[in-house]
């Protein structure tokens, strides 16, 4: 059955790329085995196709990855983005904000639907959006009362503190926008990944969106070179994708239920709940940089190692606004402690956390998590004013009443999501080791950062600092690790400053509603 379209339909548009990228992926290949220096890309030609074939079977990608290609995408869900573009760590994308830039009614993906399926969906579309307005407008007075409490000072109703409070009002009403909202972006990618996104362009959790975005991406590849249809391979099919399989065998929609009880209760309060860590972070530390500045534990103890490593009063790259580390030789001791944490965020809160890629997650097959009852997060800013709440909850159920009418007119589940709003609970395991989470910590420990992933890192802060004292101590935001680095400003936000003395702050004392 030919499943339809998404209308209007996604763009996609190659923008930019690697030249000659195809000779570029042989004569690389070729240089590993020449004896008379570097290969050059005018020295491959047709003769060399079946080096390509033989490479690309035996899985020697690496000569894949030299090559880049920018892809210009517009009319995209934020659900197809959270699902595909950015469930991987091998991207680069630069995204419309939600936070910042108001969502105009239309501008939503629909689903190939029809008759009184697409009524309900297309309503549905439009009573989120009128929601989603006037909580903007509610949210407004209660975002300004909270700015004057910060800013005590400041004449609040200048021009250019009006938009501060818009943007505050928006980034709570937003919640209530379907996952279906179109987004557009720069996306950039190596050939190899390209060629992994038209492989599994079929799996969950929005596979029509996927194969439509991930075939224009290849379609405007092969334009420009054809000869990648040399490695090409066709998308798997759905029944050879193992989760397709797995999920059709194995679930149970009463166990649904059974299992978010249980995911929810093992949080015990916490947004991120710490449940893994090796006992030895700390040694484990303290030993490696002993190694990489060869000094015995006389002349080093643990302390004091832990501290080079991660003071940035004595490892000052740590106040680089420019993250570094990754490059520092004792910097990169912070490689080897880890720590797994349980989360649940909403969708939204979700598609910024999964932009930090080196602290990977196993996030759901959604239809699993789902059970047709109203499961949502509530931001701080909308829990303030009983009336504003009221009607959140109320445009909460509402979303979960058109979606369950689709589900009874048997419409297919991956295009019942699309109503999801971005409040949705996503529930999932998330791992790091210390390098990259306290580069995750110095961003989202900042009271700028989105509400729910500055909890979610504080929660992650406290329990490591509980767990491991020496390490958790310069878990920090930005401003407090540069007043420990000697830099100024302490506060590296300039006019976006929070308003918040953060650095004379415990993270005890971090309070916050927007």
């Amino acid at each position: 059955m030919n499943p339809g379209r998404i209308t209007p339909e996604p763009a996609v548009k190659l923008v930019k790329r690697f030249e000659g990228s195809y000779q570029n992926f042989l004569a690389a290949a070729r240089t590993c085995y020449s004896s008379k220096g570097i290969i050059e890309d005018g020295e491959i030609d047709d003769r060399w196709d079946s080096l390509a074939r033989s490479l690309y079977k035996a899985g020697h990608h690496t000569t894949l990855q030299h090559a880049y290609f920018q892809f210009a995408i517009d009319r995209v869900s934020r659900h197809f983005i959270w699902s595909f573009l950015h469930s991987h760590p091998y991207y680069n994308s630069e995204q419309v904000s939600q936070r910042y830039v108001e969502v105009k009614p239309g501008s939503a993906a629909v689903p190939p639907l029809q008759g009184e399926a697409l009524e309900i969906y297309q309503s549905a579309l439009e009573e989120q959006t009128a929601r989603y307005r006037s909580l903007c407008e509610k949210l407004a007075p209660l975002a300004e009362s909270e700015l004057g409490r910060r800013y005590p000072k400041r004449p609040l109703q200048a021009k250019k503190y009006r938009g501060a409070i818009k943007k505050k009002a928006q980034e709570a009403a937003r919640y209530v926008l379907p996952v279906a909202t179109h987004a557009y972006l720069y996306h950039t990618i190596s050939g190899v990944t390209l060629l992994r996104y038209y492989r599994l362009c079929r799996m969950f959790d929005a596979p029509l969106e996927q194969r439509i975005v991930a075939g224009k991406m290849v379609e405007q590849l092969i334009a420009v070179e054809p000869k990648y249809k040399v490695i090409l391979e066709e998308p798997l099919e759905r029944e050879a994708i193992p989760e397709w399989d797995f999920f059709e065998t194995y679930h149970d929609s009463s166990y649904s239920r059974v299992f978010l009880d249980e995911f929810d209760e093992s949080l015990e309060g916490n947004v991120s709940k710490l449940i893994g860590w090796p006992s030895n972070n700390e040694s484990l530390l303290a030993d490696s940089a002993r190694e990489v500045l060869g000094l015995p534990r006389a002349a080093l103890p643990d302390e004091d190692a832990v501290a080079l490593a991660l003071d940035p009063g004595r490892n000052r790259l740590l106040g680089e606004s420019l993250n570094v580390t990754t490059l520092s030789k004792l910097s990169r001791c912070l490689y080897h402690p880890s720590y797994t944490f349980r989360k649940k965020l909403s969708h939204t809160a979700d598609s910024q956390d999964q932009r930090h890629r080196m602290t990977p997650a196993s996030r759901p097959i959604l239809a699993g998590h789902l059970t047709g009852e109203p499961d949502y997060i509530t931001p701080e800013l909308i829990q303030q004013d009983e009336s504003v709440r009221r009607e959140y909850d109320e445009a909460m159920m509402r979303s979960w009443d058109a979606m369950n009418a689709l589900r009874r007119l048997g419409v297919e589940e991956q295009f019942v999501q699309y109503l999801l709003p971005n409040a949705a609970s996503i529930r999932f395991t998330e791992s790091a080791d210390l390098l990259n989470l306290r580069h995750k910590h110095a961003m989202r420990l900042c009271y700028n950062a989105q509400e729910e992933i500055w909890r979610a890192s504080l929660d992650e802060a406290k329990q490591i600092r509980a767990v491991n004292p020496l390490i958790g101590k310069y878990l920090l935001p930005p401003c407090t690790l540069r007043l420990l680095a000697g830099q100024k400003p302490i506060c590296p936000e300039g006019e976006r400053f929070c308003g918040e003395k953060v650095w004379t702050y415990d993270l005890d004392e971090y309070e916050r509603i927007i």
